[in-house]
Parts: C-alpha cells; structure tokens; sequence
C-alpha cells in the first residue's frame, strides 16, 4: 500500500473533510467510491489508528518542507484541540495588540476628555441640563437671599443721592516786578446728600466746614458729571449748609427718616466720599455704638457742644456731609466728626436727622438760622486766669466770664457787665460757654426775658434780660 493509501485508509472512520479551500485537497470519499476496497487490508484499533495519523501528518509535513511548490491545506478534525489552542493564543494575541494600541492612540483622541467631562462632579450650586442635547451646558443656578440683597439694592438707589462738594477759593500768586493774579483754587472735598427737589431747584445737605470761605463750589454726581453749585445758607454752630443745584440733573432724592428711635446696637452703613472724590459713593457698615452724645466742637461762631450719634461705621476726611442711613434706606444722620488720635479706632459721629431737620428747613427758608441774642463775648472760667476771679467764693469753681458786652445789646440793655461770671439761667446750672449756648439757642425763644445769676465783685446777684433777635 503506497503512502497515498494509507493516508486515506488511515483517516476513513477518523476525520471529516470540510469544503473545499483549495484544489490541492484530497476528497477522500471520490477515491473510495472508484477504487475497490481490499479485502486482505489490517483492521487497526482507534489507538493504533491515531498513532497511524499522526505518522502520517509527520510526514505530510516533511514533504512539504521538502517541496514548497506542494504545499496543501490541512483542516483535519483531529487537531481540533491544537487548533483551538492556536485560536485562544490568537485571541490573547489580539488582546494584547489591541491595548497597546489603545494606550498610544487613546491619549491623541477627545475620547478621554469627553468621558471626564461627562463623569466628573459636578460642584454644588451648578446643575448640567443633559435631557437635550443642544442645552448640554453647565450654569450656575441663581441665588435668592433677600436679606443679603435688600441692602445693596438700597445702597444702590440711595448712591445716586449721593453727591461729592469740592470747595474752590480765591488764591492770590505773585508775578514778576510785583505783579499779582488771583484763581480759584481747590481747597478741600466733601460729600452731601439731595433731599428735595422743586421745580427747578434740588437742594442738598452738607456740613458746613465742607463750604465755608468758598468762592466757587462745584458738586460731583453719581454718573460723574460735575454741576456749579450754590449757597443757600449755612449754620457754623451745629455745623450745617444747605446748597442748591439745577434740579434736572437729579433723578433721586433721599428722605429723612426718625433718629429717636435709634438704639445702640442697630445696623447703620454710611455713605460718602473718603479722601476725595477717587473714592466716591464708598459704603461702611457699622452700628449705632451710642446715642445722645454730646461733642465740644470750636467752630468760627464759637465753642458749641453738638449733640451726636456715635457709630463705629468708617468716617474719613472727605464722608463729612454724607449721609449716615439704616437699612430701611433712610437718613438718619450726617456725617460729621470723628476721633482721629492715634490708637483710637471707631469713634465716628453724626448729627441726628431729627436736630437737622429744623435747621435744614430754616436755611432753605430764610438763609441763615435766627437765634436769640444777647451780644456779650463769653470764657470759660478755666480759662480765665485766676487773678480775675480771686474775688470769688472758694467754692466757685465754674461758670462763665463776660469778656465784653456789645453797646444797645439785650445784654447791654438788661445791665450785664464785663468780667461778671454767669453761674445760671433761668434756675439751670452753667457750667462753661457751651452749655450757656445751648441753653439760649435750644431752651428759650427770641424775645423771652431770662434771669441771670452772676458774681459780681464777689457777691451773687441776680440780672433779667429780655432777648432780641
């Protein structure tokens, strides 16, 4: 039996040939069906058999090493197990080729940052809408805290009330061979607030030591446009001028609002412009520290005790004449004074609305504020030196001195003399020049008559005066 015989002898009742791949492969079912069988042909057992065919495959293999050109297809079922361990290293094989090129071309792809932006988390207070895909965007989700906004809304409508004062006086400069000009130079700034407008005027408040000795002012607005402004009267005892601009410039007013019933520990923020008009419109927050303060102040009509509101809200040069408001939006003060020793902090003050308002009204009405007049000059007793007042009884230790006495004056014309020490009116106990001015400027009215109590040489008498304007 050739080699060709005994392949497919071998191989009848042990593989199955699948279709044919190639036209090298043998069909071993043609040859059996055209050759007769051989009776004297061995029976071999299935060992011997699988022996026989991998005998046979040894050889196949041989002849086609030995001849290349011969080279045929083998799909034998035998080697089904080989096969598929081929198939599993193949596979293991793809694996591997597969992710190594997934790890050096992923990186070069959008993949990997369109998975992190889809998976990462979402920080708290931005929501991403996904259900359509054309507002796939992240956005904030807006916030709603009425409290935390009401104050700034308030700020932001009061601000356009808020004016900056610049102070412009007359300055002399020297020339060549003695020649001399004069210009308006800037002298200071300051801040105030409109309170009301009529027809074609609007008036604002401000502090006094803001105007004074100006030969020009000039008011800033909210928008930055800068308007000539004008006088309407001013008050150096408390403190206080109302000026005017051409109402078509404002669009705002403020309202006043009850500073009686201010507490100590209320919210107050105030408004104005520190250190000039680079910082307009600043706002500070604070509370009302104290109320009913009362502050000895020296101004160009004399020494006065100005009764304050003490807040530790920011005060600086440049917030005088700035409104001092609650969180309501009112004002209920005007910026005025502060403390400015090293070392002290807080110590801010302004005028309560309820003291201004009359004031106020009265400047707008006849320019200037009518107090009783008595017409003498006044020191404090401190003050004086004491070989003037030896004459006085140890116990005496305040009052207050006439320095001088005006001719056809009330106090003249009620027989008040020079170097008598005044230590009461009306019943009430006169300490020094302030409180004689608050208690003739607050207590009693023009043409009132007021009993005097005075030394005089030593001894207590008692002196009526009537006032005059």
């Amino acid at each position: 039996m050739n080699y060709r015989d005994e392949f497919e002898k071998g191989n009848e009742n042990t593989i199955q040939r699948t279709s044919d791949e190639s036209p090298d492969v043998y069909d071993s079912q043609s040859e059996e069906e055209n050759e007769p069988k051989n009776e004297d042909e061995p029976i071999y057992s299935a060992d011997e058999l699988d022996k026989r065919a991998e005998e046979i495959e040894q050889k196949q293999k041989e002849m086609v090493t030995e001849h290349p050109a011969n080279r045929i297809e083998f799909k034998n079922s035998t080697k089904k197990k080989k096969r598929n361990v081929k198939g599993f290293a193949s596979m293991v094989a793809a694996g591997v080729v597969g992710s190594v090129l997934t790890l050096t071309v992923l990186p070069y792809t959008d993949y990997l940052e369109n998975f992190y932006q889809i998976e990462e988390k979402q920080p708290i207070g931005i929501s991403q809408q996904s259900s359509n895909p054309e507002a796939n965007t992240v956005t904030a989700q807006p916030t709603s805290s009425k409290s935390a906004s009401s104050i700034a809304d308030t700020v932001e409508q009061l601000s356009k009330t808020i004016v900056g004062v610049v102070n412009y006086q007359q300055r002399e400069s020297r020339g060549f061979y003695g020649s001399s000009t004069s210009q308006n130079v800037e002298s200071g700034t300051g801040s105030g607030v409109i309170f009301q407008k009529n027809n074609d005027i609007a008036y604002i408040v401000t502090n006094n030591h803001v105007v004074e000795g100006a030969t020009k002012l000039e008011v800033s607005l909210y928008n930055g446009e800068k308007v000539s402004a004008e006088i309407v009267g001013t008050d150096a005892l408390t403190d206080l001028a109302v000026i005017k601009i051409d109402s078509k410039y404002v669009e705002a007013v403020a309202e006043f609002g009850d500073s009686s019933t201010l507490r100590p520990g209320d919210q107050v923020y105030a408004i104005g412009n520190p250190l000039g008009l680079d910082f307009a419109r600043t706002v500070t927050e604070g509370i009302v520290s104290a109320i009913n303060r009362n502050i000895a102040v020296s101004t160009s009509a004399g020494n006065w005790e100005t009764n304050v509101i003490q807040t530790d809200a920011a005060i600086n040069p440049g917030n005088s004449g700035g409104a001092l408001i609650n969180p309501d939006g009112l004002v209920i003060g005007i910026n005025s004074l502060k403390i400015a020793t090293s070392g002290v902090e807080g110590l801010g003050f302004a005028i309560p609305s309820n003291d201004l308002i009359p004031i106020v009204n009265e400047l707008i009405e006849n320019g200037k504020v009518e107090r009783p007049y008595l017409g003498i000059g006044l020191a404090d007793l401190s003050d004086v030196p004491q070989m003037y007042w030896e004459n006085l009884p140890e116990s005496v230790k305040e009052g207050v001195m006439i320095t001088a006495v005006e001719p056809n004056s009330a106090a003249a014309n009620g027989g008040l003399r020079a170097q008598d020490v005044i230590v009461s009116m009306n019943g009430t106990k006169i300490a020094n020049s302030s409180e004689l001015r608050k208690h003739l400027y607050s207590d009693v009215k023009k043409e009132d008559e007021i009993k005097f109590e005075v030394y005089r040489d030593g001894k207590l008498t008692n002196v009526d005066v009537k006032l005059t304007k």
